[in-house]
């Protein structure tokens, strides 16, 4: 898999975790047991970047976040599913660790990973 100046190194299960090595970064994603990557619609994931910073996100598919949202409309949960938020999410339109990683990877090339996740570790400073 390649978009311009991104490529995949390396990938695989790592016990319960699947990493992603690539030209740009490192991704740890926090898979559910016994799910295929192929078809991950909800899944937290660890950014690593070249300088060392670690960055978290939940990257949701479209269907994923309407499935919760009818969920909490019948529980009553999150204002009845009036609304969606996470403060490191990140929405893709198809599943997939694949997609996830091309949306990581678009993030990373536009300049707006930064703005789009959540630092887990203070700058050296």
């Amino acid at each position: 898999m390649e978009a311009g100046e991104f490529a995949v190194i390396d990938q695989g299960w790592d016990g319960p975790f699947y990493r992603v090595r690539t030209s740009v970064f490192e991704v740890t994603f926090m898979v559910g047991g016994g799910e295929r990557i192929e078809a991950v619609e909800n899944v937290d994931a660890e950014v690593r970047l070249p300088d060392g910073s670690r960055w978290s996100a939940t990257i949701f598919t479209l269907a994923e976040v309407e499935r919760l949202m009818s969920e909490w409309a019948e529980t009553g949960e999150y204002g009845g599913g009036g609304h969606f938020w996470c403060s490191d999410g990140l929405i893709v339109g198809a599943p997939g660790l694949d997609h996830m990683i091309i949306a990581l990877a678009g993030l990373y090339q536009s300049g707006d990973f930064r703005d789009a996740l959540n630092r887990l570790d203070e700058p050296a400073g």
